[in-house]
């Protein structure tokens, strides 16, 4: 009995000094946190400095406002500026292999648009003005990096080695292709390039891509994800979130916006009333930079220098790329109903293909033979591929119940089978150069 009453004290003892030293440290942190105070806002999110002037921040754009600078390398003409900062160099090779890979983007919009309109399949996009921003940004990741593409971003496959069989395959849907017909035209996408398959539905490729850079942070890999995206879809709230979350994980997950003036049919000056979608960044603590998108140079630079800051900041970057579509949306659309023909006359005579060709022309890697010629080779390569792809069967009907189960259910069984019985019922519905079965 004596030993349990003396354990008993010895417990209420050393209670009562833990809890003076608990009191007493509380009290001390109380006078710190009182003294910290009395100038600024001590908060979990960070201090915050006290003001007795009331003041709001924002509001309307104004002429006079401040606006993000452009970065840029080289002038309207091609030629380079002489102080302009180029932390990473072209060489030779590099600069002509990134000018083909636009050139050749250039050549296949051309005739795949044009093949569209002749009824050979049902839709497409092009790359018009945009080139510049595609390739060089292509140009300035890793190709273990994967990209999240919107749907403009093909010229990312160009120069990674998609063919132009690839191309042509999955624009006629046929058995070739790794959708197998399942997907609509420009839906592209490539597991051995590490491009994720094109999704028409706005900015749901971007939390998949901030996803993805936090397991690649956690796996130490060494790469990033690309997300690219248009700045109508900025105003998505998957944009937000994505951004967000990237920022408050640190994953090392590049946002790419093509600010291109239009989301489709609505100018820029109706999609946001801010600076743009590059001042976006330092409300979610993100380091951004809004770059000339029709000058190849700066933004494979911006690409090459947004990587390093995500991999050695362990920080997701937005990058603002201000490009115009000179095109049309896609071959749904008519962009004279809601702007100039002289608007898209002017912006079509600042082609930043010509822009690039100018600066390698203007350092003697190019001229017009490898010009000619390279123009030449790829429209006949086009050609052809478009061709060969249009002689290739669709893939069987099955195909349309597969691939989603390593065994087929028996409720999709049933599907296929009453599928089969009323194509063959209507042999009508189905295109002639698709096998029943």
């Amino acid at each position: 009995m004596f030993m349990r009453a003396y354990g008993l004290q010895t417990k209420i003892r050393r209670s009562i000094q833990h809890l003076r030293l608990v009191l007493g440290t509380n009290h001390a942190s109380a006078r710190q946190f009182a003294t910290a105070t009395e100038d600024t806002l001590e908060f979990p999110g960070g201090r915050v400095p006290f003001t007795t002037d009331m003041q709001f921040v924002g509001g309307p754009l104004e002429a006079s406002s401040p606006r993000i600078p452009c970065y840029r390398t080289l002038d309207g003409t091609g030629r380079a500026i002489p102080e302009a900062s180029v932390p990473h160099n072209l060489p030779p090779q590099q600069a002509t292999a990134l000018y083909k890979a636009m050139a050749q983007l250039q050549v296949m919009d051309t005739i795949c648009y044009d093949a569209q309109r002749q009824g050979r399949f049902s839709f497409y996009m092009t790359c018009a003005g945009e080139e510049a921003t595609v390739v060089g940004s292509a140009a300035g990741l890793d190709g273990r990096d994967t990209v999240f593409s919107q749907y403009r971003e093909h010229g990312v496959l160009v120069w990674r080695g998609f063919t132009f069989d690839d191309f042509a395959n999955q624009l006629y849907g046929n058995r070739l292709e790794p959708g197998q017909g399942r997907q609509m035209p420009i839906h592209y996408g490539s597991k051995n390039l590490n491009y994720q398959t094109v999704s028409s539905p706005l900015a749901t490729q971007l939390p998949h891509a901030a996803g993805a850079a936090y397991a690649m942070k956690l796996d130490k890999s060494g790469t990033v994800a690309a997300a690219y995206f248009g700045e109508g879809a900025a105003s998505e709230g998957d944009f937000h979130a994505a951004i967000n979350f990237a920022a408050t994980l640190g994953a090392p997950c590049l946002f790419i916006c093509r600010n291109n003036g239009y989301a489709i049919s609505t100018p820029a000056n109706e999609q946001y009333k801010g600076d743009g979608i590059a001042c976006r960044g330092a409300a979610y603590g993100v380091p951004a930079i809004r770059v000339d998108g029709g000058d190849a140079r700066a933004v494979y630079c911006a690409t090459r220098e947004a990587r390093a800051i995500a991999l050695q900041q362990e920080c997701p970057v937005l990058i603002e790329a201000m490009s115009y579509r000179s095109g049309h949306h896609s071959t749904s659309d008519d962009s004279s109903r809601y702007r100039t023909r002289d608007e898209m006359t002017a912006w079509r005579a600042r082609d930043p293909v010509v822009r690039f060709r100018n600066w390698l022309v203007f350092n003697d890697w190019w001229d017009e033979a490898r010009e000619q010629a390279l123009r030449q080779e790829t429209r006949k390569q086009v050609i052809e591929a478009l061709e060969r792809a249009s002689h290739v069967s669709k893939p069987p009907v099955s195909a349309l119940f597969k691939d989603v189960y390593a065994e087929m259910p028996w409720h999709l069984k049933e599907q296929l089978q009453d599928t089969l019985d009323v194509v063959r019922r209507h042999s009508h519905l189905c295109p002639p150069d698709m096998p029943v079965h």
